[in-house]
C-alpha cells in the first residue's frame, strides 16, 4: 500500500501533514522534525502521541496548530470527503 502524506504546513523545522490512510480517524495532524514525530488531535487541540520531542517543543507545536487549525481542518476535509 503506498501511503501519500499530503504536506499541509511548513514552519521553521516542523513539517505538518496527514497519512492518505488516516481516513477512520478523528482529524488530526502529525508533526514531523528530523526523525521525531508527533501527532495532534483537531477538535479539540491536544496531544495524541509525543514521538519524543521535548515539552517545550510540544507547547511551541500546540501553538502553531492553535493559530492554524481551521486551514487544517479544511484541508483534512477537502481531502478526505473528496476521496469517494
Amino acid at each position: 500500500m503506498v501511503r501519500v502524506m499530503p504536506t499541509i504546513l511548513r514552519h521553521g523545522p516542523y513539517r505538518f501533514f496527514f497519512y492518505s490512510s488516516d481516513r477512520e480517524e478523528p482529524a488530526h495532524i502529525h508533526v514531523e522534525r528530523d526523525d521525531k514525530l508527533a501527532k495532534f488531535w483537531l477538535q479539540p487541540v491536544r496531544l495524541q502521541e509525543s514521538g519524543g520531542l521535548p515539552s517545550v517543543e510540544l507547547r511551541r507545536i500546540e501553538q502553531v496548530i492553535l493559530q492554524n487549525v481551521e486551514k487544517f481542518l479544511r484541508r483534512w476535509n477537502e481531502y478526505f470527503n473528496g476521496q469517494r
